[in-house]
């Protein structure tokens, strides 16, 4: 079983965390085109489309977003809150991925729409666990809706 590349945002602001998910994705092969944005006003502006990010065959809607909480600019929750306020973009799959472990943040993310909310995992192996489950779950198994 083989997924169909899809395109997906990364919304992460620790360089150390994009490096280990773009390991974790090169490691398993995954097809999938990852995107990265640093903030949360980064991330708002991929999705509307505003420069440098008006091409859409270059930054073209994701079929997923790994949304990160504890952003600068605008926090994982106000991007979250967005995207679920806008008619073209309410039905994006939005995986929170973060640190947090706290249950406001967890209620919260549920509450304003997230689809899912995964803890990162501190040890590789189990991260790359959960990134071949993700993939598996989220842009295999699953139907997706149309956005």
């Amino acid at each position: 079983m083989s997924a169909k590349p899809s395109d997906i945002l990364l919304v992460e602001d620790d360089d150390n965390d994009v490096f280990l998910i773009q390991r974790a994705f090169g490691r398993l092969n995954l097809p999938h085109s990852l995107q990265v944005v640093m903030n949360g006003e980064e991330a708002i502006n991929y999705l509307e489309g505003k420069a440098p990010y008006n091409d859409l065959e270059r930054y073209p809607i994701p079929a997923l977003i790994l949304l990160d909480l504890k952003l600068p600019r605008k926090s994982g929750l106000e991007v979250l809150a967005w995207i679920r306020q806008q008619p073209q973009l309410k039905r994006l799959l939005v995986v929170v991925l973060t640190a947090s472990r706290e249950t406001p943040d967890i209620n919260k993310a549920y509450d304003i729409g997230a689809n899912s909310y995964l803890v990162k995992p501190v040890n590789f192996h189990d991260f790359l666990e959960m990134i071949r489950t993700l993939d598996l779950y989220w842009l295999i198994f699953n139907e997706k809706p149309l956005v």
